[in-house]
């Protein structure tokens, strides 16, 4: 299991676009993939379950990747939560 902590820059946070295009490039992956921001932990894989996060702009969250390409995913998805996506 690898995992690695992500600041959101969208100034927006990850709402529904944003969300559907993590959910979107997660589900290409056949690993496990897990977003947790404080306490809650998520499914990468699932809109609402990233949508009841409430992730804004600056939150740290954790991604966390297990099982085959892992490492893979763990570097994609890292980039889609730090990028700034246009309105």
């Amino acid at each position: 299991m690898l995992s690695q902590t992500f600041t959101v820059l969208n100034p927006s946070g990850f709402h529904a676009r944003p969300t559907k295009m993590f959910v979107q490039a997660a589900s290409a992956f056949p690993c496990k993939i897990n977003v947790i921001k404080n306490d809650k932990k998520v499914n990468g894989k699932s809109s609402l379950s990233m949508l009841t996060l409430g992730i804004a702009a600056n939150d740290e969250v954790t991604l966390e990747t297990d099982g085959e390409q892992e490492e893979q995913a763990l570097k994609e998805l890292g980039q889609l939560l730090v990028k700034i996506y246009e309105e």
